[in-house]
């Protein structure tokens, strides 16, 4: 009997095999109590676990081979520095000291004691790094029991096998470095999951969320994996593995003719050049992205800089970073993204008070205006660095003309504080203002008249339209781009841009999505900024649009707030000639 089971979409494509199940779990940990004399040996034990976990760690980052995502090694890195945590490495050491207890239960019960607290933290990124910490616990738990990890070996793994585990961390992607899985499936994981972020680098067709995948799934039993629609097809009728045999091939026949076009200027059919740039979080990420044929990037998100430390980053730290990339890019346009911390994204050595729905609370450039000095700091470091390449500043999560207006202001600020001091900065710095939020949506109007550009930054922009937890797997099937009310607000916004001779830019995981390209076109959209992995996918789909084909059917889209009748017009807006 086929079961169907549906999860969250990485990677896109199909992938076809049989299951390969890694079963591990902390769930069955035996409890036995220990004598008096036994206690520090026990607690020696869970140190030398800690111990061997750190090694191999610390091996498997030593191994990350040359073309692996540049997240690996940042991802794999976070894992090293939680296992130095006292929550991890300490705590349950005194556990085992306290209760007399074996070291695999102590591990349990700070586990759980983690996991409780992770669950009651409101913000998405903080909420998600909760599986980092349980992939670093299960590896220390693993080393314990002595049988780590319970993983095939590589070469046992072949281009038909599909994993299907509770959750893999970077750790496990390295492990199988040397193999050729066909595609992985967990029971965890959220939009932004560090699982969910590495399936998109690697291009695995991949679904994630899958809740109870590893209870209903059997050792070598045939699976389908449809990564476009977050569709698990377990024992496939005849049909149904044909139909999907059918559109692997189709697929990999696409995957291939994409690399032919790495080089091809983004030009429509009809003459019209649509610019393709890129999202970066690190400035390391500059070297991927200068292979990949963009025109710039659009998005270089800044707070990175500022989380995974103890300390804010001095403005001189601040200031290597965007001149290396800025450097890097050869006067290209690097669009920065002032810190858009708070909320999902708060680092320790903020102190502010935990609001009830952090949200919508001291969160963007809300946070930026009520720390002066520390916003100030960034925006110093910004323009220092625009004398070694053409930085555009972006100003995210506005809510209004004031909100715009005091930000410039700091900015004006920091430029007369540079003057003063007599360091030098580039005259023709751009500012920009982040459409991510409904009501500066609606007051783009006012917004256009005090910036160079717009940037739409869709994740948000449908996260507060239409009230959905992104990374709540309960409500993500809720989450839809193309909502009547998320397009509106995006047409609103580019059609302002297009008014006031502002250019504007989607920066969110829209404008990575191959199938709403031409709906985008079709709203006016001419600059795309996207993960790099998704160039290749939104160029071919350039090169094969028309303009004067797409506008009247993106138009009917956009007239109708029918659900069906907009996915059948998106279905007909992405046909092929022969389709």
């Amino acid at each position: 009997m086929s079961i169907i089971l549906h999860g969250v979409a990485i990677g896109g494509g199909i992938a076809i095999g049989r299951a390969h199940l890694i079963s591990r779990s902390m769930d069955d940990v035996a409890h036995y109590l220990l004598d008096d004399d036994d206690v520090p040996a026990e607690k020696t034990r869970f140190d030398e676990a800690v111990k061997a976990t750190r090694k191999e760690l610390e091996m498997l980052w030593g191994s990350i081979p040359e073309n692996a995502p540049a997240e690996l090694g940042a991802f794999l890195s976070l894992h090293i520095m939680l296992l130095g945590d006292v929550t991890i490495s300490r705590e349950p050491r005194e556990i085992i000291e306290k209760q007399h207890c074996n070291a695999e239960w102590a591990l349990k019960l700070q586990c759980d004691h983690l996991v409780e607290q992770f669950d009651a933290i409101e913000e998405d990124y903080l909420r998600e790094r909760k599986n980092d910490v349980l992939q670093v616990i299960e590896r220390i738990f693993n080393n314990l029991d002595g049988d780590a990890p319970q993983l095939p070996a590589p070469e046992d793994l072949v281009e038909d096998h599909i994993l299907i585990a509770h959750d893999l961390s970077p750790a496990d992607m390295v492990y199988f470095k040397d193999s050729n899985f066909a595609a992985f499936i967990t029971d965890v994981g959220g939009a932004t999951s560090h699982t969910a972020i590495l399936g998109r680098s690697l291009d695995l067709p991949s679904v994630i969320a899958l809740h109870h995948a590893r209870e209903l799934i059997r050792q070598d039993e045939m699976i389908v994996i449809d990564g476009e629609q977050g569709v698990v097809i377990i024992n496939p009728d005849a049909l149904v593995l044909a139909e999907y045999r059918r559109r692997l091939r189709a697929w990999r026949g696409a995957r291939r003719k994409l690399s032919s076009i790495r080089k091809s200027n983004a030009v429509t059919r009809d003459g019209s050049v649509i610019e393709l740039l890129a999202n970066i979080e690190r400035p390391q990420d500059v070297e991927e992205v200068r292979e990949s044929g963009v025109v710039g990037i659009g998005l270089f998100r800044s707070e990175f800089l500022f989380l995974g430390r103890d300390t804010l980053p001095t403005e001189d730290e601040q200031f290597e970073a965007y001149r290396h990339v800025a450097t890097a890019m050869k006067g290209m346009p690097v669009t920065i993204r002032t810190m858009d911390l708070g909320a999902d994204k708060s680092p320790k050595w903020l102190n502010h008070c935990q609001a009830e729905n952090p949200a919508l609370g001291l969160t963007g450039i809300r946070l930026c205006l009520a720390e002066p000095l520390m916003f100030r700091a960034q925006l110093r470091a910004l323009l220092r660095a625009s004398v070694h390449g053409r930085i555009r500043v972006l100003f995210p999560m506005l809510n209004s003309l004031p909100e715009l207006r005091q930000a410039i202001a700091q900015f004006e600020y920091a430029k007369e504080e540079l003057r003063d001091e007599g360091i030098g900065y580039a005259d023709d710095v751009e500012v920009g203002a982040m459409i991510e939020i409904p009501s500066a949506a609606l007051v783009a109007g006012s917004l256009a008249k005090h910036v160079d550009f717009l940037s739409i930054g869709t994740n948000d922009l449908i996260q507060y339209t239409l009230a959905i937890d992104r990374n709540d797997d309960t409500v993500s099937h809720l989450y839809d781009p193309i909502h009547p009310a998320v397009l509106k607000l995006i047409l609103h916004t580019i059609k302002t841009g297009i008014k006031a001779n502002l250019p504007v830019s989607v920066c969110g995981e829209m404008a990575g999505d191959a199938r709403l390209t031409r709906l985008l076109l079709g709203m006016g959209l001419r600059k795309f900024s996207m993960h790099p992995a998704n160039l290749l996918s939104v160029k071919q789909r350039v090169l094969t649009s028309h303009l004067d084909e797409i506008a009247p059917i993106a138009a009917r889209m956009l007239r109708s707030e029918d659900p069906d009748k907009i996915a059948d017009l998106l279905q007909l807006l992405n046909a092929e000639p022969g389709d």
